[in-house]
């Protein structure tokens, strides 16, 4: 199987298991910062325990080598775990997921300020596109059942606070973040402890804890595999996969109506970062066939 093949499967079987997360939010009888640990604990533990089984203890030295921006990725993708479960609590998965759509947009400002990396007028076109969408989400979460602001503010946070993560990781390409996001999940978890009531969890909830945290273990797995053999413009098509099928599963499974004004935002936002990664694809493969040789 050619590597392109092979990454286009991979990221998009990673990108289908991360489709029900905010799903087993709906559907687990627990308090959110509950279910926020054991969705940490079990994929950061497992996916840690997986690593130092296979390698030792060297990856995690080697993320803990590259100084602080480990820690910004570590920070990153342990705090945006939490921010996800509480943001889902609080207001419609459909907010959540537009919203959090909105990642290469924070990516894009993050990689100019700090890795003095150029905007380009694409990406410029689809920050004020994105922007737009954003405040039709916001503006009608006062009038969609199950919508807030406050949930809405916890998207975006999450939606800054992991992309400020892989801008970290870009800094430090040379070394894999994996052992990176189970450090984080952990510690994540461990934070929230005090703050949570793990042994609360009835026992008819279990199969789904446990579900909820296989089905985030095997998407951070497999996007961590997944991208390495496909472009960024590809990864960013088929990440947009989810923002698309997780409320339309949410409203199949627990009744719960996006309402139009989510839909004319998320539609908006998933439209411009669809033109933005296709027309990015289409320019690589342009580039590509113009510098090969004849």
């Amino acid at each position: 199987m050619k590597d392109n093949a092979k990454g286009l499967i991979i990221t998009t079987a990673g990108v289908l298991l991360v489709v029900p997360d905010a799903l087993f939010v709906r559907l687990i009888d627990a308090t959110a910062l509950t279910i926020a640990f054991w969705r940490l604990f079990l994929a950061g533990g497992c996916l840690g325990l997986g690593i130092f089984a296979l390698h030792g203890t060297a990856p995690f030295r080697a993320v803990l080598q590259t100084g602080r921006y480990g820690v910004i990725h570590m920070i990153g993708v342990g705090a945006s775990g939490v921010l996800f479960i509480q943001a889902v609590a609080l207001t419609s998965v459909a907010n959540v997921v537009f919203i959090i759509a909105s990642l290469p947009v924070f990516a894009a400002v993050y990689s100019r300020v700090f890795l003095a990396e150029p905007i380009s007028l694409r990406m410029l076109l689809t920050m004020a596109a994105v922007l737009v969408g954003l405040a039709v989400i916001a503006y009608g979460s006062g009038e969609t059942e199950n919508a807030s602001l406050a949930g809405d503010a916890l998207a975006l946070a999450v939606s800054a606070l992991f992309a400020a993560a892989l801008t970290a990781a870009r800094r430090v390409k040379h070394v894999s973040m994996v052992p990176s996001v189970a450090m984080g999940y952990v510690a994540a978890a461990l934070v929230l402890l005090p703050f949570a009531a793990p042994l609360s969890v009835l026992p008819d909830q279990v199969p789904l804890v446990l579900c909820h945290g296989g089905f985030i273990l095997g998407s951070s797995v497999l996007l961590a595999i997944g991208p390495r053999y496909i472009t960024s413009a590809e990864v960013g098509l088929l990440v947009l996969l989810e923002s698309a099928l997780a409320p339309l599963l949410a409203w199949a499974v627990v009744g719960e109506d996006p309402g139009r004004y989510a839909l004319a935002g998320g539609a908006i936002v998933i439209g411009a970062l669809l033109v933005s990664n296709i027309v990015m694809l289409k320019n690589q493969r342009t580039h590509r066939a113009g510098s090969a040789p004849s």
